[in-house]
């Protein structure tokens, strides 16, 4: 039996990227809390979370493979959240200058007819240039990445922030690891190609 394809995500960068595999699907928001609980190292935060997701679009999509995503961004031992707004970008951005941020993506693919969920933590490690004061203030400026986890985006010109990127998945930067996605939608009987 062939199900439809649920994105639990309302996230237009998301959406944009699992779009370039030509597969027809629907999104759904899940409405969950994304509070991390006491202890919950950020590879746990993000596998659960991306499951929790799935699941809550479960409830209105009992026949279906919904995709489940969530990513943090770390720095050292700190979360990097969505700033929200100017200063705390600025702030994030001056302390990731010439520094290693991890980006962890969980996924899960949830078969909600028969409850089989396929869950993965997909890692990806950018490595920021030195920047100065003005280059941030002048990137902040320009493309405003206030609603993305470390303030920027990595597919516009927040690649001028980077001296090198290392990953399986460039697609799991953005917010979606789609080579393991199609992995998983395979093991569901799903082609992609």
């Amino acid at each position: 039996m062939t199900y439809p394809i649920v994105l639990a995500s309302t996230s237009p960068f998301r959406r944009q990227l699992l779009e370039k595999l030509g597969i027809p699907f629907e999104t759904a928001s899940p409405d969950i809390d994304e509070g991390r609980l006491p202890g919950e190292s950020p590879e746990s935060l993000v596998k659960r979370l991306a499951v929790e997701k799935a699941q809550a679009v479960a409830t209105i999509h009992p026949q279906a493979l919904i995709i489940g995503s969530d990513q943090v961004a770390c720095l050292e031992d700190q979360i990097l959240g969505k700033p929200g707004d100017f200063d705390r970008a600025f702030v994030q951005l001056s302390a990731a200058s010439g520094k290693r941020v991890s980006f962890l993506t969980g996924l899960c693919l949830l078969n909600s007819a028969t409850g089989n969920a396929q869950v993965i933590c997909e890692p990806f490690q950018v490595y920021f240039r030195n920047l100065s004061p003005q280059q941030i203030e002048n990137y902040l400026n320009r493309e405003m990445p206030f609603n993305c986890a470390g303030s920027f985006k990595s597919e516009a010109l927040g690649i001028a922030l980077f001296e090198r990127l290392e990953g399986d998945d460039p697609n799991s930067l953005i917010g979606l690891p789609l080579i393991r996605l199609i992995a998983m939608l395979e093991e569901e009987g799903v082609p992609v190609i």
